[in-house]
C-alpha cells in the first residue's frame, strides 16, 4: 500500500458526518463552523440534513451588505467595520465573495489575508467564498454560510460582494441593511446609477474623507437623492457618510447608522417583510439552482431540443415547456 493511499483512507476515517458537527456548530467552535461552510460550498449531499437543522436556529443575526463598484476600498472597509464592532462587543462574521479563479474555481481576491489582522484581533470569523460563477454578486451557498454564522451566535454578519455591476445587486435579497460604498474622483457616482445600485442602499458611505474630492462626491450624492434619483426607503432617509477605512475616522458613525437602521426596521416592522423577501429570494434561487441541475442530467434530451430550435421547427419557448414536460400548459413569455 502506498503512502498515499494511506493518507487518503486515513482522512476518510478522520471525516466527522456533517450532523454530528451540529452540536459544536452551535457551541460556537471556530473548526466545526470552517467544516460545516466548506461542506456547504461544496454542495455535499451529506450536508444537507446538518444544514436543515442548522436553519432552524437562524433568524437572530443581523445581516449587513456592503456592496460598491470595483475600487471603492470594501474590503478595507469591511475591516475597520470589525475592529469598530468587536470594540463594543460583538461578535463579528465575515462572508466575502471573491470573483472565481478560471481554472481552479476558487477565490482569487483573497479577503481573508487583508482582514487577517482585524479578525485575528477581534476573534471575527472571516472566509471567502468564490462566485463559481454565478452571476449577482453573491456565490450560491453564501446564504448557507450566513445560516451557519448566524446559529453559532455571530451578529452583525457582514457580506462583502463582488465589485457590482448592471445586473448584479442580488445582495438586496440577503441582508437587512445594504451599505454601498463610494470612492471619490474616480467617476464611481456615475458609474454607480449606471450600475443601478444607489437605489438600493439604506446607508451611503463615501470612502477616503480626508481627501478633497470626497465632499464633492458627498454633495452630489446628496443631490441626487433629493432629486429623487433614488427612492428612499419607507420612513427611513439613507444618510450619506463621509469615512476613512485606512485610518479609521468616521467609522464609527457608520457603525453608529448600521444600529439605527437595525433598530428602525424592528420597530416600523419593516424587518418582516424583508425577512420574507429574503426566503422568497432563496426558494427561487434554489429552484432555479435544481431545474438547472436536472437539465444538465438530461444532456441528451437539450441537446434534441436545442437543435429543434437551431431547425426552426419549434421556438426556444415551446422548446423549454417540452423541455419542463409542460406540454399542455399555456405559458405566456
Amino acid at each position: 500500500m502506498s503512502a498515499h493511499t494511506s493518507s487518503r483512507q486515513a482522512k476518510r476515517a478522520a471525516y466527522i458526518p456533517s450532523i454530528e458537527l451540529l452540536p459544536d456548530v452551535l457551541a460556537g467552535s471556530v473548526l466545526a463552523i470552517a467544516r460545516m461552510i466548506s461542506r456547504a460550498e461544496g454542495g455535499y449531499a451529506e450536508a444537507s440534513e446538518a444544514l436543515a437543522e442548522i436553519y432552524k436556529h437562524t433568524g437572530k443575526a443581523h445581516i449587513v451588505g456592503i456592496t460598491g463598484v470595483p475600487g471603492a476600498g470594501k474590503s478595507t472597509l469591511v475591516s475597520s467595520l470589525i475592529k469598530a464592532f468587536a470594540s463594543d462587543g460583538y461578535k463579528v462574521g465575515v462572508i466575502a465573495v471573491d470573483p472565481s479563479s478560471p481554472f481552479s474555481g476558487g477565490a482569487i481576491l483573497g479577503d481573508r489575508v487583508r482582514m487577517n489582522d482585524a479578525a485575528q484581533s477581534c476573534q471575527a470569523f472571516v472566509r471567502s467564498m468564490a462566485t463559481r460563477g454565478h452571476l449577482g454578486g453573491l456565490a450560491r451557498s453564501t446564504l448557507q454560510a450566513v445560516d451557519v454564522l448566524d446559529a453559532a451566535g455571530y451578529s452583525p454578519i457582514i457580506i462583502e460582494t463582488v465589485g457590482v455591476g448592471q445586473d448584479e445587486v442580488e445582495v438586496v435579497t440577503a441582508a437587512h441593511t445594504i451599505v454601498v460604498l463610494s470612492a471619490p474622483g474616480l467617476g464611481d457616482d456615475i458609474q454607480a446609477i449606471k450600475a443601478g445600485i444607489l437605489e438600493i442602499a439604506d446607508i451611503h458611505a463615501v470612502s477616503k474623507c480626508d481627501k478633497p474630492e470626497a465632499a464633492a462626491a458627498v454633495s452630489a450624492l446628496k443631490g441626487m437623492m433629493a432629486l429623487g434619483t433614488i427612492k428612499a426607503n419607507s420612513g427611513w432617509n439613507p444618510p450619506v457618510l463621509p469615512v476613512s477605512s485606512v485610518s479609521g475616522e468616521r467609522i464609527g458613525n457608520l457603525k453608529e447608522a448600521i444600529g439605527r437602521h437595525w433598530m428602525h426596521l424592528q420597530e416600523s416592522g419593516e424587518l418582516a417583510d424583508r425577512q420574507r423577501n429574503i426566503c422568497k429570494a432563496r426558494i427561487l434561487g434554489t429552484a432555479r439552482h435544481l431545474f438547472q441541475h436536472k437539465f444538465n442530467e438530461k444532456a441528451d434530451e437539450l441537446e434534441k431540443h436545442i437543435q429543434a430550435v437551431v431547425n426552426r421547427d419549434v421556438d426556444p419557448s415551446v422548446a423549454a415547456r417540452l423541455l419542463l414536460g409542460w406540454e399542455g400548459e399555456v405559458w405566456v413569455t
